[in-house]
């Protein structure tokens, strides 16, 4: 990521834009990105952690992404190709087992991920 700043009169400027906030919490339970090593990838509010064992609430399966190259930068800037993405029905909650990455959202990205259509068949 590339903060983008302005000097005038010898004062630095930072962008608004260009920082990146946490994502609004659920009843102070932070919303993350956890990749499991069999179960998939998920995003959603953080209620627990016992070693590897997550338990995920209001929790999306994000079974396929376009528009982010990795999991890293879909927990930071969120998708810029939202139709091409592949997410499921939000769970209300679900127990994950063998998580392996656990990645804090941004809000930026957390509206992104939400702004993607639920996808069905």
């Amino acid at each position: 990521m590339s903060i983008e700043t302005i000097k005038i009169n010898e004062v630095e400027y930072v962008r608004k834009d260009s920082l990146t906030q946490q994502a609004p919490s659920l009843n102070g339970l932070k919303h993350a990105i956890v990749r499991t090593q069999s179960a998939g990838v998920f995003a959603g509010y953080i209620e627990s952690q016992n070693g590897q064992e997550v338990v995920v609430l209001k929790a999306r399966r994000l079974w396929q992404w376009a528009g982010a190259a990795s999991l890293s930068q879909l927990a930071v800037d969120g998708t810029s190709n939202p139709t091409s993405c592949k997410f499921p029905v939000e769970v209300e909650r679900i127990k994950l087992l063998n998580a392996i990455e656990i990645l804090d959202t941004t809000d930026k990205a957390k509206k992104s991920i939400d702004s993607v259509k639920v996808w069905a068949v």
